[in-house]
């Protein structure tokens, strides 16, 4: 991918440039699904040109190849920039205890299992992980998947049939939806955190229901009413999963979560989450009783037909872990962190909506300008990650920021003299 130009030979940079007439959101939509050959599969990829008008001017943002990423800096493009789009929650994918690790992993088991946890794929390194997650959480039992999608795709299939019903979060993630698409029962959804909603669409279902929500979510930084939720559920006898990737090592005591941070370890009945954010590796588990993750460890597809976990992998959540057990202070400063940030980029008029975490939405609203946000920060040195629709609903397009709990307050402090400076300059906040 070439270069991106510098915005300031973007003509009009100084204020916001005004959009091609080519570039309007609606005719590109109704250009995606309309025409073609109907007849030829294919046809559709020749329809698609959304990406290419970005490219030819300079404003896609997406698959932006990085040189080098340090944690709370990386290098992209030959140049050195303050990273605030990034899922390394606690920084420890640079962590020297953690790289070690992994290394010495490679050398004992090589660099793959080549097969699944059913066959060959399993060692005694992913039992260990999977002890070590379980008594981390304070739950009694877990299991490691290949990935955190894989996760929620084995959970939902796995246990939602013809007899039973997903009932969903509106603002719940896609592996959560694809997951209830492979299940042969029925899906449900409620208003985004509405306690009451999820109570009305319990009260009208007869069958078993599987109630799957975010503990924090991934777009808005919001956190989901566990208590009231949890109540819910435990008056229609429904049982709760809820997805904590973005609330492991962010929430809770010592980084145990969002039902930790509620104080309803006992209350929630499966809690899922990844590896590949706080904990500075790929895969997901799933915790909870024991009965439930036999069931799903012999029923659950994503796992039955997937290589699984590599050990290098598998080595370095487990050292993730021993870290944040012995430095359970790293929690409070990404908190810190957050707030300082949070606060700042509010204080400066930008709109962060419903945050609470460390996860900071920008809301810009319109699509074009949101790229241009994204060109003229990632110039001034600020890397953040543009959200447009399906990811969020059209015309309601964000920065999708986060910081880390290795970010110094300096890097906090210049971050956000950069947003106030190209948000003037762009009309993003006046």
């Amino acid at each position: 991918m070439r270069e991106t130009k510098p915005v300031q030979d973007t003509p009009g940079a100084g204020a916001m440039p005004p959009p091609p007439d080519d570039m309007s959101i609606d005719e590109m939509n109704k250009e995606l699904y309309d025409g073609g050959d109907e007849k030829d599969i294919f046809s559709k990829t020749q329809q698609f040109t959304l990406a290419d008008r970005a490219r030819d001017l300079d404003i896609y943002p997406f698959f932006q190849p990085l040189d080098n990423n340090d944690g709370p800096v990386a290098q992209i493009y030959g140049k050195t920039v303050l990273m605030f789009g990034s899922n390394n929650y606690l920084g420890l994918t640079r962590h020297p205890y953690v790289i070690e690790k992994a290394s010495e992993a490679v050398l004992k088991f090589g660099t793959s299992m080549t097969g699944s946890r059913l066959l060959n794929g399993s060692t005694k390194l992913h039992e260990e992980l999977e002890g070590r997650i379980a008594s981390f959480l304070r739950m009694e039992a877990a299991l490691v998947f290949t990935t955190g999608y894989q996760t929620n795709l084995g959970i939902i299939s796995a246990l939602v049939d013809k007899k039973s019903v997903a009932i969903v979060d509106k603002a719940d993630h896609a592996s959560i939806y694809d997951g209830c698409q492979l299940a042969d029962g029925d899906m449900m959804r409620f208003r985004h955190n509405d306690a009451d909603h999820l109570d009305q669409i319990l009260s009208r279902t007869e069958k078993a229901a599987l109630v799957i929500v975010d503990g924090v979510y991934s777009m808005a930084g919001d956190i989901a009413p566990l208590p009231e939720l949890s109540a819910v559920c435990k008056k229609h006898h429904a049982r709760l999963v809820v997805d904590d990737a973005h609330g492991l090592g962010v929430l809770g005591e010592g980084g145990r979560g969002t039902p930790s941070h509620f104080g309803l370890e006992h209350d929630v009945d499966l809690v899922m989450g990844t590896f590949s954010k706080s904990l500075a590796s790929i895969g997901g588990f799933v915790a909870g009783p024991p009965a439930v993750l036999d069931w799903i460890k012999h029923f659950a597809r994503s796992m039955l037909f997937s290589a699984s976990l590599p050990p290098a992998s598998t080595a370095a959540a487990l050292a993730s872990l021993d870290v944040l057990e012995r430095e359970p202070e790293i929690v409070d400063r990404l908190q810190k962190n957050g707030l300082r940030w949070r606060e700042g980029l509010r204080a400066q008029g930008f709109d962060v909506g419903r945050s609470d975490t460390p996860i900071v939405p920008v809301n810009v609203g319109d699509e074009y300008r949101t790229l241009m946000f994204w060109k003229a920060l990632l110039e001034e040195g600020v890397y953040t990650n543009p959200a447009l629709y399906p990811a969020v609903n059209m015309r309601e397009a964000i920065l999708r920021t986060s910081c880390m709990a290795t970010h110094t307050e300096e890097m906090v402090d210049e971050a956000l003299g950069k947003f106030e400076t190209v948000g003037r300059k762009l009309g993003v906040i006046t």
